[in-house]
Order: structure tokens, then sequence, then C-alpha cells
């Protein structure tokens, strides 16, 4: 980067330039010197560079290679008395090297700051650099000259008066126009726009010209030239001089294909188009700024490099497409930024980039430009992840709060802890609630305001790509909660974005989400659900994601979601399903199938809509294609089978349908059964808590009801804390209680036996095809003993794609049952005890089975044969073919 400005502030003086030593342009001679005109007429006359102006000239200003002022001949001495004198001198200064006498007669009007944005400068600005502006602007004030007229560049070289009024607002929608070099009759107009700056010089090659100071910032010159160089600007503020490229010399950094997709809305790869990008651009080293803000009068990019006044950084407007765009050289990476926007009212707002892909520490709000170094190592896993369809493989998923897991560590600390744990235990993914930048913690995650960029809480996004691929190294794929269903109103992110309902709906009754305080995105906007779409493939592509659990699906379906009657407006065929976001969810499903083989989406809804794991382009008996999702939670299941669990034993014989009737619609989705975070939270208890009885029974039955999960037709995932029965709720500033795992407590063999069940269980089912590769087929389930209800006893068998059997039976009662008759299928010889949760290493009463099980021909529940098991007390066992 170049040199900087050592301080900004609110209205800091510029000291006048002289108007009596307008430089002209350096004549050179055959022999390659430099030589000036004399000064004959008494008054001093307008500087040009086309040497047709009537008027002696004084020499253009010459640079050495250091960039001090030097002189050609010896140093003018001070004019006599009389102004007629001439003087005959090549003189060489820039504005940092005038003596105080010069700038005094001089006497130019100071650079004026608008009001609107000495108040953003004054909002925005860190506080660490207010003392530096003070300064700067004490020093200016005391160096500058009362203001006087004084002769200005022909119109055809400075900035028109409403150019300059617009530039000053913050509304002008193409800078580029009027700013840096243009043809006009007589050579190259060239005009700076750089408040606080005591002087401008143009390089361009061997040309070295010092433009006018126009007054509030502005400067401007003419170059003898017959077509737009190449060149730098050298610019003089107080105590330094800063060599740059002019921002206003490039063309736009967007390509019109860029452009004519997002138009459309349908630039999958949105994230490399808009947001903030160090590139090199025409030769140049900086960064590509741009956003989308259709209703903006005018966008100026604001950030540490210009000490957060965007006053000289004004962006352009590309066309129709609401994208406003600016090429910042010398900006590079960890620079602090935000988009200051003038609304259509005139106010101005300074606004997060909404596809920055890194942000500041929250509570801090900055975006931070960067971009991605890391290189990945998991080329293995994502080579084999598309062998089998999420549906038909083994799929336990251990569900993260990485801030509370283990509270203090970041992506890179977990990344040595975490892919191990998980590991152990036998789950196969991890899911991970959401990551996204959110401003409150108490959200854990649920109300974004960064979509692009992980949270900085933890790392960076490359430490956050460190850990996915430690995950994806030690087997485990990486599912993230996604939250496309709404935002938070917070000032400086995504609400009225650019003074009008943007990312929301513009009738307030749709926007305001009646739960959360929260705004719903306007999902009938192209350029919305282009956002979103191109976001779900943004953390699949760049960050490796394996699957993308949809946060609040059933309040984006439907119109009247938690509201009243006369809340709401039903849709053109008078019904109350939101047919904007039944498009967007199914485009958004069928671009990340499309475009990310092996990945799975998975939809946390809880109504019966028709279809949420079907395909797209079929249609359903209520006349939509399906939403396309992989998989879908089964929230009935969930409620039903707590709900069971939850009686005292003596009365589960009245609640029996809780267990059993989830096999009635258990094949209408494809199911993943979850025990989530919003089960142990808000006074809910932990899973054990929720269980009857005394220490004891609360584990059995807490064991009983984890191995029913794992042989229910469905995917299971259990949240954290719950595989080793963590007595107390989950908090997100606590997190898992670990200490209940210490050897040194006394109760830690009995937590340490639920977390030995739940390794088994994983164990045991991934290297059982019946309990996962039929999950989706009514042939790869039976019925046993469904309507057991005096006997508190579920019995069924599972079934692989060659019809292997394995045996399952709960037993949700705290008696032992001897010689329980179950009838079985008359070709297995022998069935062997593959897991019993009531066995001692897990904390149980140890009623096993040691032998093998031999069928008597016996017919029973339909069955040709049948056994005799004794059933544990609160237990469930497994039993395959032996």
């Amino acid at each position: 980067m170049t040199a900087r400005p050592p301080a900004s502030g609110p209205d800091p003086k510029q000291p006048a330039e002289a108007a009596a030593k307008k430089a002209a342009p350096a004549r050179k001679t055959a022999a390659g010197k430099t030589t000036a005109k004399k000064t004959t007429k008494k008054t001093v006359t307008k500087r040009t560079v086309t040497g047709k102006t009537a008027a002696d000239k004084q020499p253009a200003v010459k640079k050495t290679a250091a960039g001090r002022a030097t002189a050609d001949e010896p140093a003018v001495k001070k004019a006599a008395a009389k102004k007629a004198t001439a003087r005959k001198a090549t003189v060489k200064k820039t504005a940092a090297t005038r003596t105080t006498a010069e700038k005094a007669a001089t006497k130019k009007p100071p650079a004026i700051k608008s009001p609107a944005a000495k108040a953003a400068a004054e909002k925005a600005a860190p506080k660490k650099a207010a003392p530096k502006k003070a300064a700067m602007k004490k020093a200016a004030v005391k160096k500058t000259a009362p203001t006087q007229t004084f002769p200005s560049p022909a119109p055809a070289v400075a900035v028109a008066v409403a150019d300059r009024e617009r530039l000053l607002a913050g509304t002008h929608h193409d800078p580029h126009s009027v700013l840096g070099a243009h043809p006009v009759p007589g050579g190259i107009a060239v005009r700076a726009f750089r408040p606080y700056a005591l002087g401008v010089a143009v390089h361009a090659g061997d040309l070295q010209v010092e433009l006018e100071h126009d007054g509030e910032g502005f400067f401007s010159g003419l170059l003898p030239l017959g077509e737009v160089p190449e060149y730098r600007l050298e610019v003089a503020y107080e105590g330094t001089v800063q060599v740059t490229e002019d921002a206003y010399r490039f063309l736009p950094a967007l390509g019109e294909l860029d452009l004519h997709l997002i138009g459309e809305g349908r630039h999958e790869e949105l994230w490399r188009a808009l947001g903030a990008h160090p590139t090199t651009h025409q030769g140049a080293a900086g960064t590509r700024f741009s956003v989308w803000a259709p209703d903006a009068r005018g966008v100026r990019v604001a950030g540490g490099f210009n000490f957060w006044d965007g006053t000289a950084y004004p962006m352009r407007s590309l066309g129709g497409t609401g994208v406003w765009e600016l090429f910042v050289p010398g900006v590079g990476e960890g620079e602090l930024y935000k988009f200051e926007i003038t609304r259509p009212d005139g106010s101005k707002t300074l606004r997060a980039d909404p596809l920055a892909r890194r942000t500041e520490v929250p509570p801090a709000t900055s975006s931070i430009v960067h971009a991605s170094h890391y290189e990945w190592g998991d080329e293995e896993w994502l080579g084999r992840r598309a062998q089998r369809p999420a549906h038909e493989a083994p799929f336990s998923v251990y569900e993260v709060h990485l801030p509370s897991w283990r509270p203090g560590l970041t992506y890179r600390q977990l990344a040595d802890q975490l892919p191990a744990y998980v590991k152990d235990l036998g789950f196969t993914h991890v899911e991970l609630m959401p990551v996204a930048e959110h401003p409150f913690g108490g959200s854990w995650g649920y109300q974004v305001t960064g979509f692009y960029a992980p949270t900085a809480r933890l790392g960076t996004p490359d430490d956050f790509k460190y850990l996915v691929d430690a995950l994806h190294r030690a087997g485990i794929g990486v599912i993230m909660d996604w939250v496309p269903a709404h935002f938070p109103r917070d000032e400086w992110a995504l609400a009225e974005f650019d003074g009008r309902p943007l990312y929301e709906h513009s009738d307030p009754l749709r926007a305001a989400h009646p739960d959360w305080g929260t705004l719903e995105f306007d999902f009938g906007r192209r350029e919305v659900r282009n956002f979103l779409v191109a976001n779900a493939l943004y953390w699949c592509e760049e960050f490796h994601i394996d699957g993308l659990r949809v946060d609040a699906v059933a309040s984006m379906l439907y119109l009247d979601y938690s509201r009243e009657p006369g809340q709401w407006t039903p849709n053109e065929h008078g019904g109350r399903e939101n047919l904007d976001a039944v498009a967007f969810l199914q485009e958004m499903n069928a671009t990340v199938y499309r475009r990310v083989p092996g990945v799975v989406t998975v939809a946390e809804e809880s109504t019966a809509w028709d279809g949420v794991t079907r395909a797209t382009h079929h249609r359903g008996p209520s006349g939509f294609g399906g939403l396309g999702f992989g998989l879908k939670w089964n929230m009935g299941w969930m409620h039903d089978s707590l709900q069971y669990m939850s009686h005292e034993p003596v009365h589960r014989a009245y609640h029996h349908g809780e267990m059993t009737f989830s096999m009635v619609y258990a094949y209408s989705e494809n199911y993943v059964l979850p025990i989530s975070h919003d089960e142990v939270v808000h006074g809910k208890g932990s899973l054990v808590s929720k269980m009857p009885g005394d220490w004891w029974q609360q584990r059995a039955n807490l064991r009983a009801y984890l191995a029913f999960m794992w042989s229910h037709p469905g995917k299971q995932l259990l949240f954290m804390g719950q595989e080793f029965a963590q007595g107390a709720e989950w908090s997100e500033t606590r997190g898992p209680d670990w200490w209940l795992l210490d050897p040194s407590y006394g109760a830690a063999a009995d937590h340490r036996g639920v977390l030995d069940l739940v390794r088994d269980l994983n164990s045991v089912y991934r290297a059982t095809p019946a309990l996962w590769a039929r999950d989706v087929h009514p042939d790869g389930f039976e019925w046993i003993a469904g309507d057991a209800a005096d006997d508190n006893v579920v019995a069924f068998l599972r079934r692989d794609a060659d019809g292997g059997p394995l045996l399952a039976v709960s037993h949700f009662s705290p008696v032992v049952r001897q010689d329980y008759r179950l009838g079985v299928p008359g070709d297995v010889p022998a069935w062997r005890e593959v897991l019993n949760t009531d066995a001692a290493c897990y904390g149980g009463g140890d009623v096993v089975h040691p032998d093998p099980v031999k069928p008597e021909p016996q017919g029973w529940h339909g069955r040709p044969a049948s056994i005799r098991l004794t059933l544990p007390p609160l237990a469930t066992v497994w039993l395959r073919p032996a």
C-alpha cells in the first residue's frame, strides 16, 4: 500500500495555494533540459499548459526521484516593491515545500466538507483516530489563510458546479465521468477530489504537472497530450506526501456477463461479483468494491484507509442493475470498510457489506477486505461423499454450538479436539448451529447479519476452513444450520439497506416476522432470491460444507404463520401458501444438488406440508412440485416420543400410541429423528431430566429411549451434552458440563455409562445396514409387537436391502419380564444379542443374554416361530441372526 495521510477529521482546513505561483508546463530543449517562459506581465494570469494564453507563465513544478522540490537555476529572490518587476527563474515546489510567506500570499479557500459527511465521519471513525484528527485540524486551521477570490481553470477543465455539489453531497451516480483524466479541447483534463489535500500533482511518464486547487477539495489541470496517459497522483497532506494511482482512471472491474446475471437474478457465484475483492486491475493492485443498492442516490466507500470519510471515494452506478462499483488502488487485505449510502430522502446511512466475507469481532460491525489463502487437504473425502445418497447411508449427527462446546476455543483449537471426540463416539456427521456472523450471541446464530462471513468470534474464514478440513480428514461430514427465513433489524445491516425495503418485503405485514421481531426476506424479488441461493452455494463450494439444515421452513411456507386473520393477505389463488417462498426453496435445492454432488439439504419443517423431500419436478396431490430437500426433521416423532417417555411407566399403557403413531407416516418423507438444542433449553430441561423416576430409572429410561431412537426408521440427531446424560439444560454461555465425566466426580461412572452406550449404538448402527439402508422404504420395517400397550413393549424388525433382519425390542416398564414370547421369521436358526442397554457396563442391572437364543416352532405375532426373552427393566435389546 502507498503511504496515507496521518489523520483525518470532521472539517480540517487546507492551507491555500499561491494564486500568483501557478505552474506552466515544462518545455524541453533539444538537449532534454527543462526551460521556462519569462513572466513580463504586472498581474498574475491563469496557468495553462497549451501555451496559447497571452501571459508569461511560471514554470511547472518538477520533482526529483526522491519527491523533493528542486530548481534548475538558482532560487529566485523575493520580488521588489513594484509588481511589474519580471521574474526569471525555473522554480520547483510542491504544496508541502512552500514557504509560509508564499502560502499567506495565495489565500485560497480551504476545503469544505458537507455536514452530512462530517456527521458520518464523526460517527464511524474509530476513536483511536480522534486525537490525530484533532491535531491535524488544529494545524490546518493555524496555517490556512483567509478565503479570497482567485482565478479558476477553464470550464472545460474544472469540475462543473452541479457536479461539485453532487459529489460533495454524495449523490453522484457517475463520478468517473467527472473525475480522472478526460480528453478536452487543447489536451487532457485531469480532475481530482481530495479533501484535506494541500496540493495535487500529476505524474505521466516524464511529464509532471501541478493541478490547480479549485476550492472545496477539487483540483484540476490540463495535460498537453493527445490521449489519456497512464498516470499517478502525488497528493500532499499536512506532514506527508502520498503517491498513488487515481481510483477514477480505471474502467469498471465488473464484466457485462456479471451484470447481466445479477440483473436476471441468476448469478450463482454472486460472492465473486459483489463485495470487496483484492485484485490487480489494469496493472494496479487494489480492491474492487461493489454493492447492490438500487434505490440509493449515491454510494461511497468509507474505511480505515480513508479515516472513515468516504467523501473522496464515490462509487459509480452500473446501469439499471442497481450495482455500484469502485476499484480503489492501494487497498489490500485486512482493511476495514463500510458503504456510505445516500438514501432517496437525502439522509445518509453507513452499512456493512451484505456480501462481506469477513467481519470484525462483535460488537464491532465493520466489514473486512478478505482473500482466502487456505489449501485444502480433504480431496479423498470429497471424492467419496457422493457415492451414496444420504437417505440410503448411515447418518447419525452430533449437533454442536461451536462457541460453547468448549468455551474459549478458536476454530483451530476446536479442530484439535472436536474431530477426535466425534470420531471416537462414532457419529457420521456434525451439525453446526449457525456459524454465519450475528451480532447477538444469545440468538445462537439464528439472527444473521453477515450471511457470507463465518463469525469472527472464533477466528478468520480460513480458520473455519481448517476446522471443516480437520473434520473431513477424520471421516466426519459437516452440516451447517442455514437461516434464509429472516434477518434482524440492525440499522447497520440489511434492514432498509438503501433507504427503502430492499431485502425485506415492501408490505410491512409481509416483512415483519411475528415471532422474533425480525424481518422476512422478500422471496418474490429475483435479486433477493439470488442473494440467498448463491449464499447456499457459497458455503458448500467455498467451505466444503456437506449439508445445509434450513431453519424455520414452516414460517416461510405459510402466509398466515403466527398471524391472526386480517394480518395476512392470501396468495393469487386465495390460499395461505407463500408461493414466492416455495419457488425460492425449489430453486435453492435444485441448484445446490446440481452444482455440488454429495451435499444434502435438510428441512426443519414442523407441519404436514406435502412433498418436502419430493423432487421439485414431481407434483403431489396438492398440485405443488416437491420442495426438493434431501431430508426433513421429524418433529412429530420427537414430540410424541418425548411425551410418552415423560409419563410414569404405570401410565404409559394409556399413551402407547405416542410411540407407534410415527410409523403411520414414516415413509411420507425422508426423515431425521432430532433431539436438538430446542428440546433442552428455555425451561424444558435436559434429556435425562425429562425422564421420570429416581436417578437410576432416569438413566435407564434415557438409555432405552436412545436405543429405540437409533433403531427407528430415520436418521438420528443428538445435541451435545445429551450423550453423557447432562443433568442441566444447555446454556450458550456455559456449554456442556464436562466435569460430570471427571473420574474424581463420584457419579462420573453413571455419565460415562451413557457415553459408552452412545458410542456402541453408533458402532453397531454403522455396521448393520438393516438400520439405515432402507430407512425410506416400507419393506425395511416389520411390526412384531406394536400393540403390547399393557406390557409397555414395542418390538419390530428392520431389514437391509438383501432382507437381512435386526430385531429391536424396547421395554418401557421398570420390571423384569421373564420368558416374554415374540414372533420371529422361521428362516433364522438363532439370534444373538448385539446390544442391551441394561448391561452393567452402561450402568444397568445386567439382565442380558450372553448365549444365542433359538426359536421355537410355536407361531406367535403372526410369525411361524417365536423366541422367549427375559426383558430387562426400562431397556432396549437388539438381536441379529447368530
